[in-house]
């Protein structure tokens, strides 16, 4: 087979795209009260009109306990006029539209929700000082109906694609970590057990998507520490997904918030900064205790995923996306040509959305985008975006 090119159509399950670019979900926050903002809808149309073949709607919670933050976006009726806007205004640039569809699990803010977080089994939950509660067969069968309800609201929406998050330490990926699944029933266990939840919900997600709509599922390869995911078990989930015929590709990642945020981020660590922005007393206290031995820097590396990707690669044949500290277009080149469909991107855009289109122009072959993760600090301060890229240049929402 002929090597893959960045910049020429391809095929994302049902769905065209015009090249292999991505830009992965990065949390916006310019949501307001749960709702689509013209700052949201500015932010994406800036992405589809910068020549990335699909931007990503970050984190949609799928019920209202499933939140992180009181303003962000949970599916519901009320949303889809919205959301419907923010599809419109991508497909107006060229581009497709996916969203990200989640549960936070012990990652919940009870502020948020008002509620009691759950988890696979009982244990501390930092977001909301307190200990979730282990979900009981209700809650599950609960979980699984809100994800088929959010991505029937998806379609109705207009997007493209939907992405079930099975990564980063948020309620299905904590299914599958050993470290947060301690159960002994059906939804715990070894490996099948563990990913019965994760392929429960994506099975009710393609239902719903329907023959129109790509479902892609960002997996976990490991959680990056001991007692975490580890890759052969990652390995064996996505031989898994592969089986069940869920998902039209995987997008490939690794970290556990709670437990390593830098291992899926890699780079310099801000945590000055995320201290003085902190508004809870509470929060800022712990960050000034335990911020820095949570929050260990680890070395940015170009593709830093690779390595680990190339063994997903190795035992099954869906599509895969390949994401993490991609930068450079011989990168993306020798990506394509080691057997990944797809190249994602994500804070490299945030400071140069037109990078795609600039790439392809042949203007430059590398992104600006240093691995300083100030961006993250921004998400509280009116929004994720590039401390570089002054706000008053930004295009007008």
């Amino acid at each position: 087979m002929d090597d893959l090119k960045p910049f020429e159509v391809a095929h994302l399950g049902p769905i065209e795209l015009r090249n292999r670019l991505i830009k992965s979900a990065t949390f916006e926050g310019t949501a307001t009260r749960g709702e689509v903002t013209d700052d949201l809808i500015a932010f994406h149309r800036r992405v589809a009109a910068g020549g990335a073949a699909m931007t990503t709607l970050a984190y949609c919670a799928v019920a209202a306990d499933g939140r992180t933050y009181r303003n962000q976006i949970w599916m519901r009726d009320e949303v889809v006029p919205g959301l419907a806007r923010l599809t419109e205004a991508v497909h107006g640039e060229g581009a497709a539209a996916a969203i990200q569809l989640g549960h936070a699990g012990f990652f919940a803010t009870p502020r948020a929700t008002g509620t009691r977080p759950m988890a696979p089994s009982r244990i501390f939950a930092p977001n909301g000082l307190t200990f979730a509660r282990a979900m009981g067969d209700d809650d599950l069968d609960r979980v699984v109906g809100d994800y088929e309800a959010a991505a029937r609201l998806a379609v109705a929406a207009g997007f493209d694609a939907i992405e079930v998050h099975l990564g980063h330490g948020y309620l299905l990926s904590q299914f599958l970590s050993p470290w947060s699944n301690r159960r002994r029933d059906a939804w715990g266990g070894d490996v099948e057990g563990r990913s019965r939840l994760p392929r429960a919900a994506l099975a009710a997600v393609r239902a719903a998507a329907g023959p129109s709509v790509a479902v892609t599922a960002k997996l976990n390869m490991l959680d990056g520490f001991r007692g975490g995911l580890s890759i052969d078990d990652g390995v064996e989930v996505a031989r898994l997904l592969e089986r069940d015929g869920t998902v039209d590709a995987i997008e490939l990642t690794g970290g556990f918030t709670s437990r390593n945020p830098m291992f899926l981020m890699r780079g310099e660590t801000p945590i000055g900064e995320l201290i003085r922005q902190e508004r809870s007393r509470i929060r800022r206290l712990g960050l000034q205790i335990a911020g820095r031995r949570m929050m260990r820097a680890v070395p940015f590396e170009e593709a830093f995923f690779l390595p680990h990707a190339l063994q997903v690669r190795a035992a099954v044949s869906l599509p895969l996306i390949l994401l993490g500290g991609i930068t450079r277009l011989d990168t993306i080149t020798h990506a394509l040509a080691e057997g990944f469909e797809f190249v994602a991107m994500a804070r490299a855009l945030l400071r140069e959305p037109d990078l795609p289109a600039r790439m392809h122009q042949g203007v430059t072959d590398a992104a600006a985008c240093i691995p300083c993760n100030r961006c993250v600090v921004e998400m509280e301060r009116g929004g994720t975006r590039c401390v570089f890229v002054p706000r008053e240049n930004e295009e007008p929402s």
